[in-house]
């Protein structure tokens, strides 16, 4: 077997140091169940992603001043374009991210909270079906990290029965109360 076997992809997350920590799966548990994750891996993948970002930011604090200003400007312009930190973020803000943070950019976390779900569940129920589209193009992946540019364009697809608007549902209504 060699390096880059499609039979054996990478991992997008790290397994924790120590696994059986009583307070660790209680924590993962509670991220579980309240942002309506799969399984605990979902939990995983965040923290990985977190941890790599973590690590850019270690790294550039050895780094001489004028290449320390463009990799820093570098990384926090791309993680203000996720929407983790605000524009004027310093190195500190990307070492204390939470893994909270980076679930609440999550699409299915989105469609809950903008009220397009009745609940965390449904809205990845809504989404693994294909009722839910960003900027027209229908995403089925609930784990899809939401940019700032694509936070106000998360709707219903257009061929999704939840997509009927609300003056065609009165018009039926009146005219069904009419016969």
């Amino acid at each position: 077997m060699y390096l880059g076997d499609p039979k054996r992809p990478k991992n997008k997350w790290s397994s924790p140091r120590h696994p059986w920590k009583r307070e660790l799966l209680e924590e993962e548990l509670k991220l579980v169940g309240e942002y309506g994750l799969r399984n605990k891996r979902e939990v995983r993948i965040a923290k990985t992603i977190l941890s790599k970002f973590r690590k850019q930011a270690r790294l550039m604090l050895a780094l001489p001043p004028e290449e320390l200003m463009v990799r820093r400007r570098e990384l926090i312009s791309k993680l203000y374009k996720i929407g983790l930190l605000h524009e004027d973020a310093s190195i500190d803000d990307v070492l204390s991210l939470k893994v909270e943070d980076l679930l609440e950019r999550r699409l299915q976390t989105m469609v809950y909270r903008k009220g397009l779900a009745k609940t965390i569940h449904h809205a990845r129920q809504l989404i693994v079906h294909g009722h839910i589209s960003i900027n027209g193009r229908r995403v089925t992946v609930p784990g899809y990290i939401v940019s700032r540019d694509e936070e106000d364009k998360i709707h219903y697809s257009y061929d999704s029965p939840y997509a009927i608007s609300p003056v065609i549902k009165e018009k039926k209504s009146k005219s069904e109360v009419s016969e």
